[in-house]
């Protein structure tokens, strides 16, 4: 019996090895549960092992485990790891502060008080520290909301439908569809012809829109290139569609050779696309009237096609960028959403979700206990953030943005300059502010200035916050760090070629 454990377990760790390489640390503690799995089922007591907790079966001694473990694996030398793993954050579980109960005496000594005081006073701190430190996600973090202190003692709720009050009187309403009707002029749509609403983040703009091209063909194909956000793979899983990925050139845009094939194999059904302005990590922005010429090639009228554009970042930059191509109603799209917390600068997540109207009676429903209609994902919507965006985009205007814009663009190309310079492997598409770049493969060094990673790659998106100052900062600390990572000639920075191409490659193969 024994030796038939044995040897299944035997069995799993050379084939796990075999196939993931895991840390042998990692290895030792996965084939522990599989054998006590096997052999005694679903039968544990948890045992420490060399300061860890592991599920152990408990017929089965420390002794015998250390016994039946032993990690002596001969490895085929020549296996190449393709894949880079995954560096996952750190549990918050160990620095979370607890919710303790208040003592009896607490209201007369104040105690309680002045510890949530400085629990608060240290957590600002962290913050001002943290966003030095900030380059890696596309935040602006530039701005002075004072002037709207006043309406934070209010519980502003915007149930429902943006266009029609509810019997809930504390709402923002009236700011909401002054946001839309801003957005609805930047992307070309008359106001009686659009409905949208301000959503809870971009995530939620592009359930929205996807959920309206479901709603217009119960049959269609979700298209989405390999490069668009989760939250659209996301959508698909959530809503049971049929989701095809697309290829991507090495700048990150949809490949739309690729793109004409596979709709060429579905031509029976309809095509629900997903359209990036503005890539995740590269900041792609698809080429829309390229993939509106495709479907009209592959036979597809548009009425046998709905296309959501996700601009979470790009959307509300492009229309400011000289030569950029529209993005317009004017055009057979179905939907634009953009995050209200990027480019905008709002302290809350948030965004813009807008469609066209003659779409959204699919999805609405009258509500009686609200007094309204509703057709959005959420019921409760944040009443405060349509006020954040109205202040902003008041304060601003198209001018503001336009002068943001190009001071963004600015910065990106100063540091891809620099990044070359220093034979640093960076890449820069030529309507983004997102400048991508060799992975540092120091992950303290990636935590302190919270860089987005993702294989060998690592990104800085430019926002209106990063001045030149914050990226010379930074550069002078990449590079002197890099020249400790390394200074053995052993090591030597990764290859980038398929990810930037040969031009931004600075490897030693191609630089």
């Amino acid at each position: 019996m024994l030796r038939g454990e044995l040897s299944l377990a035997q069995l799993f760790k050379n084939t796990f090895l075999l196939l993931f390489r895991p840390s042998l640390a990692h290895f030792r503690y996965i084939c522990i549960f599989i054998a006590a799995r096997v052999m005694v089922g679903s039968s544990f007591e948890v045992q420490s092992v060399n300061g860890k907790s592991v599920a152990m079966p408990e017929m089965m001694t420390l002794a015998a485990e250390e016994n039946l473990f032993d990690l002596t694996v001969v490895e085929e030398p020549d296996l190449e790891v393709k894949e880079k793993e995954i560096v996952l954050g750190r549990n918050v579980h160990t620095t979370c502060l607890a919710v303790t109960e208040p003592d009896a005496d607490d209201e007369s000594t104040g105690d309680k008080e002045a510890h949530m005081a400085s629990v608060l006073a240290r957590y600002r701190k962290t913050l001002i520290e943290r966003t030095r430190h900030h380059l890696g996600y596309p935040y602006n973090l530039d701005f002075d909301y004072g002037a709207l202190a006043q309406l934070q003692h209010f519980s502003i709720n915007n149930l429902g439908d943006p266009f029609i009050e509810s019997n809930y009187g504390v709402h923002s309403r009236q700011f909401e569809v002054g946001v839309l009707d801003w957005f609805a002029r930047l992307w070309e749509i008359e106001k009686d012809d659009y409905w949208g609403y301000i959503t809870n983040c971009g995530t939620e703009g592009n359930l929205h829109g996807i959920l309206v091209g479901r709603e217009v063909h119960p049959d269609g194909i979700l298209y989405a290139s390999k490069e668009s956000h989760y939250s659209v793979f996301k959508a698909a899983r959530m809503y049971r569609m049929e989701c095809v990925k697309v290829a991507t050139l090495v700048t990150g845009e949809i490949d739309c050779t690729d793109f004409k094939t596979k709709l060429l194999t579905n031509k029976d059904k309809p095509a629900i696309i997903n359209v990036n302005i503005g890539t995740t990590v590269k900041g792609a922005v698809d080429d829309l009237d390229l993939v509106i010429q495709t479907l009209e090639e592959c036979g597809f009228s548009h009425d046998r096609f709905y296309i959501h554009c996700d601009g979470a970042l790009f959307g509300l930059m492009m229309p400011f960028v000289k030569r950029a191509p529209k993005v317009s109603f004017k055009k057979p799209i179905g939907s634009v959403s953009v995050s209200g917390h990027k480019f905008v600068g709002c302290p809350m997540p948030c965004g813009v979700q807008i469609t066209r109207l003659q779409h959204i009676n699919a999805l609405s429903s009258n509500v009686e206990y609200l007094a309204s209609r509703d057709a959005t994902i959420m019921g409760s919507r944040n009443g405060h953030a349509p006020i954040f965006l109205w202040y902003t985009l008041n304060r601003k205007g198209y001018k503001g943005f336009q002068k943001e814009v190009q001071k963004c663009l600015r910065n990106a190309h100063y540091l891809k300059g620099r990044l070359m310079e220093a034979g640093i492997s960076a890449m820069l598409n030529e309507l983004s502010s997102t400048v991508v770049f060799e992975r540092p493969c120091d992950e303290e060094f990636v935590r302190r200035w919270q860089l987005a990673c993702e294989g060998n790659m690592a990104h800085i998106v430019v926002m209106p916050n990063v001045t030149i100052e914050k990226l010379d900062y930074f550069l002078n600390e990449l590079v002197q760090e890099r020249s400790i990572w390394y200074k053995d000639e052993e090591v030597q920075p990764p290859c980038l070629v398929e990810d930037v191409g040969t031009d931004n490659c600075c490897c030693a193969l191609h630089k």
